[in-house]
């Protein structure tokens, strides 16, 4: 008789990989299916990790060119970009080989293969021989991610049109790059071949850069990306993409004017496409909207014991966001009757240079739920810990309500933003009040010292500036 799983996850990424973990924690029998030769899914192998390897080399040859105003002398250093790749694949393995042991050691079950949905409590997993074999399971948890999409007109054959999965493998740094897309994507990478030389420009229909950002982030970004260099070309619609002798050429609208801007190379980053074709849902009753799969406050699809989460649900496309869900599924299955993820609770990372984050409401989405709203922005130029690193530049923002003083947003752009970013959001699930906030020690000279003067400067009596 064949073994029957309590839960089999199909997909082994930031989300499935982590629930397969808690599941086991949890006294449940797990399983999970994976069609890549490694564990790990998108943000290991195509996506957080192996973007974040190459923007710490780009940075740090950033900050080499600047060591002489520390008093240390470098001379002759330059790019070997066959070895910044290396570092990135030794990334990349270490945390696949980790993956590995956090199986072996929660006994969870592996299966390399591509998991469909073959009825009710019943996975097929098709290995890549062609071989079959069918999983008896009492729950199902959809985990199979995204995949990189494009616009109509630009069709991308991973040579002079990338994406973002084959300009990780790129063996060379461009001369130019035109980047369309000005979201965290878009905005890294061209960060990182900003960085090591390349002359690049950004393509993005909306009006700013990191369109979901509150707008004062935006601009601010903009603003050093400009005094980087990095030619910006926003409210642009692109119109046709074309190859020349010596690279791609980019015919755009903007406004009632036509550009046309030509590079060596193109970017494709407007986004990524839930991946939920062949995975078996025509077998089920799960709903489906324009290719995101329909749940409910605790994951569960339409059809009894099968839950979905991650990329392939109408939520943010965020490794963390997808770990929260698969969690929160688990112990659903568990019967440990949990909470509901506050959505607005959900912090953003984008790791360009400057870095970029937040979490909790822009000033205009809090406008838009009838919030009273008070704001205070202070610079990083007024901190000296900043100042030390040659890194004043960037703010802080944070938007509060009025009546009842409670912190509803903090928008940073700036050094270690994202690792700043982790007090806001401890804040805001405490409900924290700006007054408060402004009130809490910190250590002195430090970074994080920018979050209490922010606070104070909404209050209206920033101390430094």
């Amino acid at each position: 008789m064949a073994e029957t799983f309590d839960v089999v996850i199909i997909g082994s990424g930031p989300g499935g990989y982590v629930g397969a973990i808690r599941a086991a924690q949890l006294g449940l029998k797990t399983a999970i299916i994976e069609k890549d030769k490694r564990l790990g899914g998108t943000c290991l192998h195509r996506g957080c990790i192996p973007t974040k390897a190459l923007l710490w080399t780009a940075e740090l040859y950033h900050h080499i060119h600047e060591a002489a105003d520390f008093g240390i002398d470098v001379s002759g250093s330059a790019i070997n970009w066959a070895n910044a790749q290396k570092h990135k694949d030794k990334v990349v393995l270490k945390g696949a080989n980790g993956i590995d042991f956090l199986m072996k050691k929660n006994k969870v079950s592996v299966f390399k293969g591509h998991g469909r949905i073959a009825g009710k409590g019943k996975v097929e997993v098709t290995a890549e021989d062609g071989t079959k074999q069918t999983l008896d399971t009492k729950n199902i948890i959809i985990a199979t991610g995204s995949v990189p999409k494009s616009l109509p007109n630009v069709q991308v054959d991973h040579k002079r049109v990338l994406n973002s999965d084959s300009i990780l493998t790129l063996d060379r740094i461009p001369k130019s790059l035109i980047v369309i897309g000005a979201g965290a994507v878009g905005c890294e990478f061209a960060s990182v071949y900003n960085h090591v030389g390349s002359q690049v420009s950004i393509v993005e229909y909306m009006p700013n850069l990191l369109p979901i950002e509150d707008i004062d982030a935006s601009k601010e970004l903009e603003r050093y990306f400009k005094k980087r260099k990095i030619d910006l070309h926003t409210g642009a619609k692109v119109e046709k993409v074309e190859h020349t002798a010596t690279g791609v050429k980019v015919t755009m609208s903007v406004g009632s004017e036509t550009k046309t801007i030509e590079a060596e190379l193109l970017l494709s980053a407007v986004g990524r496409a839930p991946v939920t074709e062949d995975i078996g849902l025509k077998q089920t009753n799960i709903q489906v909207d324009r290719g995101f799969i329909k749940v409910d406050s605790m994951m569960r699809t339409s059809e009894a014991n099968v839950y979905a989460i991650g990329d392939v649900i109408p939520t943010a496309m965020l490794a963390h966001v997808a770990s929260s869900e698969c969690i929160l599924a688990v112990e659903h299955i568990a019967g440990k009757n949990p909470q509901p993820i506050n959505y607005d609770l959900v912090p953003s990372a984008t790791y360009c240079y400057p870095e970029v984050a937040s979490v909790g409401l822009t000033e205009k989405k809090a406008k838009e739920r009838g919030y009273d709203v008070k704001t205070g922005i202070f610079p990083f130029s007024a901190i000296h810990k900043a100042t030390i690193s040659n890194e004043n530049i960037g703010m802080v923002k944070v938007v509060s309500d009025k009546k009842y003083d409670e912190v509803l947003g903090v928008h940073l752009v700036g050094p270690h933003a994202t690792e700043l970013l982790a007090e806001a959001c401890v804040a805001l699930r405490l409900e924290i009040t700006t007054e408060e906030l402004a009130r809490t020690m910190h250590a002195h000279p430090t970074l994080s010292e920018i979050v209490k003067e922010s606070a104070e400067a909404t209050l209206g009596h920033p101390i430094h500036i």
